[in-house]
C-alpha cells in the first residue's frame, strides 16, 4: 500500500487539495469545523506531513538541533527536557545527538546538524575547547551554547553564575559553623568547574578558610565516577566536617560511598550539592544543594536561539542567571564552629 497524500485525504474529504493544505496548516480561512473534519479524516487515513517538501516551500525545516554530552547524565536530560518543551511551544521539533564521550564525536553531531539543514543548534558543550572545534560549523547556522559560561569566546550562550553559586553555597555552610570543608570533583577542561572552584576559593579567602580541592580527571561528572573517587577520600577523611561536591551527581555518589564506610550523613559529614537535579529531592537523597533554573535557562536559549533564525542575525549575545540554594537534610549545624 502507497503512501497517503493529500490527494487522497482531498478525495476522501470530497474538497480541494488547496483545502485540505490549508486545514493542516491552520489557515484561518478554514473554518473550525471543516479543519476538524479533515484532521479526522487525515489521522484515520494514517496520513503524515511530508515534512522535506514543506521545507523546501517554506525555505525552513522547523527543527531545531540540541547535542549533549550524554543524555545519560540527570541535569543533562532535564535540560534536554526543556528545551524540547519550549522548542515546541515555538512550532518547532527537535533532533537529539548524543557528543560522548570525545570531541571527534561532537564535531560529527555538528556535522550531522548541518547537513539535515536544522534551522539551528543549541549545544551544551563538552569542553571550553568545544567552541573552538565547532566554530566553522557554527557558522553555518544560528547556534547557542547552554550553561556553560563562555566567557570571551566569540559565542551567544547562556549560563548560570557558577562562581556566585559556589559562594553562596560556601556562605550557607559558614553560617552552620563549618570551617574545614572540602570541594570535591573540580573537573579538569570545563569552564563551569573552573568557575565553581574559583568560587569555592574566593570565598575561602574571604571567610579566612583554608581551601582543599579534589581533582577529576573524568571528561564528565557522574554517579559512578563520584562514588569511586569518594571511596578513596572518604576513606582518609582529615577532620573535614562539610563537603561541597561539584554536582548532584557526584554528591550522590559520595553518599553512595559513605553509605558503604559507614559515615553518616549529615551526623558525620554535611554534603552540598550543585545543580539541584531531581533525584536530589528524594526522600532518601534529600540533598541540599545550590540550584540551576533549568527550565528558565532552556527558555531563554530556545528564545535567543528563535530570534538568530527570525531576524538572520549572527550577532552574539550572553546572559547569566543567578542561582539559588535549596536547604534539605544533608547538612547540619555544628554547635560550635570546628576550626
Amino acid at each position: 500500500m502507497g503512501k497517503i497524500t493529500i490527494k487522497d485525504v482531498a478525495k476522501a474529504a470530497n474538497v480541494s487539495f488547496t483545502t485540505v493544505s490549508r486545514a493542516l496548516s491552520g489557515n484561518p480561512e478554514i473554518s473550525k469545523e471543516t479543519r476538524e473534519r479533515i484532521l479526522k479524516i487525515s489521522e484515520e487515513m494514517g496520513y503524515t506531513t511530508n515534512y522535506i517538501a514543506r521545507s523546501m516551500i517554506k525555505k525552513k525545516t522547523e527543527l531545531i538541533g540540541l547535542i549533549v554530552p550524554s543524555i545519560d547524565n540527570p541535569f543533562m536530560s532535564e535540560l534536554a527536557y526543556y528545551v524540547e518543551v519550549t522548542a515546541r511551544r515555538f512550532g518547532y521539533n527537535l533532533i537529539l545527538c548524543n557528543s560522548y564521550p570525545d570531541l571527534s564525536q561532537e564535531l560529527k553531531a555538528m556535522q550531522l546538524m548541518v547537513g539535515h539543514q536544522v534551522d539551528g543548534v543549541v549545544i551544551i558543550p563538552q569542553k571550553r575547547s568545544s567552541c573552538g572545534n565547532l566554530m566553522k560549523y557554527a557558522s553555518l547556522l544560528p547556534t547557542v551554547y547552554l550553561s556553560e559560561n563562555l566567557r570571551d569566546m566569540d559565542a551567544s550562550y547562556i549560563s548560570v553564575d557558577n562562581h556566585k553559586g559556589s559562594m553562596l553555597g560556601m556562605e550557607y555552610l559558614y553560617r552552620l559553623g563549618h570551617r574545614k570543608i572540602m570541594y570535591f570533583g573540580c573537573r579538569v577542561g570545563s569552564i563551569t568547574h573552573q568557575l565553581r572552584a574559583e568560587g569555592y576559593q574566593q570565598a575561602c579567602r574571604n571567610l579566612g578558610i583554608e581551601p582543599n580541592i579534589v581533582y577529576f580527571e573524568s571528561s564528565a561528572s557522574s554517579i559512578e565516577f563520584g562514588y569511586e573517587m569518594a571511596c578513596s577520600e572518604l576513606s582518609h577523611n582529615s577532620g573535614f566536617t562539610a563537603i561541597f561536591a561539584s554536582t548532584d551527581s557526584n554528591a550522590i555518589g559520595l553518599m553512595q560511598a559513605a553509605r558503604k564506610l559507614n559515615i553518616r550523613i549529615p551526623e558525620d559529614i554535611s554534603l552540598l550539592g550543585f545543580d539541584n537535579i531531581r533525584l536530589s529531592s528524594l526522600p532518601q537523597i534529600d540533598l541540599t544543594t545550590v540550584a540551576q533554573p533549568k527550565e528558565e535557562m532552556a527558555v531563554r536559549a530556545v528564545k535567543m536561539l528563535l530570534h538568530k533564525i527570525e531576524n538572520g542575525t549572527s550577532d552574539n549575545s550572553f546572559e547569566i542567571i543567578e542561582p539559588s540554594l535549596i536547604e534539605r537534610g544533608s547538612c547540619r549545624n555544628l554547635p560550635s564552629p570546628v576550626i
